[in-house]
């Protein structure tokens, strides 16, 4: 049903990676919302009353305040999708990030009040008036609440949307907490024992536990989180298509919203090569990568030298002596710097994070592990993955 919807209103909306189908369907999904919560909110808070529930009146307004989300949502759609401009040349697109921070938020806090009003519930229970009308309208809340989860969930995965995700946990919620004011509106009457403040506690519970799991997830996506291993493995792979690459390392990626990635990366080329046949060949891999991931991707040019026997000879002996000691570092960036008594061996060392050995174990694990007739020097850089 809501793809017929989306088709019905929103132009192209088979393009997904296009921002303005991306905002109009986010802006369909929270007008949608808007009418299925304050339908929602209407019916359960006049029940709450005649019946005297609180977990009822605490659900309708739970469905108000989820309106309030879904016209945050509406505005954050409409701002994220405004271009760049020279006070933002990243984009808006973030915006739609904090506003699902501003929705977690908001959630967490329904869910504190709603504990606090169910704990005195059930220090001081009131009589449930059961009615067969407010199981009816608890069945036609969680069905319409299970439906706006599915639909939000499809199209959130669809068009990458965290907002719409935001608003399908917490819709789920809805369903889950609905479904056990209904179990006390029905089960309280006959066990005779009021169970509407301990119902009320598992619905506030919740709401706390997804507002934690919402906020938790917008917070480390505004702090920066490693990009996704799929889109590394693409760009690496592209960039190797072209034979003067001759390695790729420090691949950095930058999240700005799902239409704003930016990229840099440094790239091993031959240094005996003509600098301006290589630049050109890089420009267009850039564009390439820009095309096919709408990524934008800045390289950086190292040069590294090329059948030379002595580069080649220590640079075999340092990966054989790292294999030995760790498999999961890699180096690059290798040169050699030889005199008549030594010689340096310049390189960067990338480490995993959790990586315990300092900087001079590691390098005085990797000197007992290298065979060499000469003294060897290590000028070594320690990096961490950025990819």
């Amino acid at each position: 049903m809501i793809n017929l919807i989306v088709k019905r209103f929103v132009k192209n909306s088979e393009d997904t990676k296009n921002p303005d189908v991306r905002s109009a369907v986010g802006r369909l999904c929270g007008w949608i919302g808007i009418l299925c919560n304050v339908f929602l909110f209407g019916i359960k808070f006049v029940i709450g009353i005649i019946v005297n529930s609180v977990s009822i009146q605490a659900d309708a307004i739970n469905n108000l305040t989820d309106a309030g989300s879904n016209i945050i949502a509406i505005f954050s759609f409409y701002l994220s999708n405004k271009p760049a401009d020279k006070d933002h040349p990243f984009g808006h697109e973030r915006t739609e990030t904090i506003a699902s921070l501003f929705v977690g938020l908001m959630i967490g806090f329904l869910g504190i009040e709603m504990a606090k009003e169910s704990f005195g519930k059930i220090l001081s229970p009131d009589t449930i008036d059961f009615r067969l009308v407010t199981v009816f309208i608890l069945i036609i809340s969680i069905l319409v609440k299970l439906w706006m989860y599915l639909y939000n969930k499809s199209l959130s995965k669809k068009y990458e949307s965290t907002m719409l995700e935001a608003t399908a946990l917490d819709s789920i919620s809805d369903v889950i907490g609905t479904s056990a004011v209904l179990v006390s509106t029905v089960i309280s009457p006959f066990i005779g024992f009021n169970l509407d403040g301990y119902m009320g506690v598992i619905v506030s519970a919740i709401i706390l536990y997804n507002a934690y799991g919402l906020i938790k997830e917008v917070v480390n996506s505004l702090l920066g989180e490693a990009p996704d291993k799929t889109l590394v493995d693409d760009i690496v792979k592209e960039m190797m298509t072209d034979k003067r690459v001759l390695g790729v390392h420090d691949l950095i990626i930058h999240n700005y919203g799902p239409n704003k990635l930016f990229a840099s990366a440094h790239v091993e080329v031959d240094s005996d090569c003509d600098i301006f046949d290589v630049h050109d060949h890089i420009d267009n891999v850039e564009k390439e990568i820009k095309s096919k991931f709408n990524v934008e991707m800045s390289l950086h040019m190292d040069p590294v030298k090329v059948n030379d026997p002595l580069t080649d000879q220590y640079k075999e002996k340092l990966a054989c002596a790292i294999e030995e000691i760790e498999p999961s570092w890699q180096f690059h960036d290798f040169r050699i710097v030889s005199g008549p008594t030594h010689v340096n061996l310049v390189f960067d060392l990338v480490i995993p994070y959790e990586e315990k050995r300092n900087e001079d174990q590691i390098k005085e694990e990797i000197l007992n592990h290298l065979s060499s007739d000469r003294k060897v020097y290590l000028v070594m850089t320690l990096d961490h993955p950025f990819a």
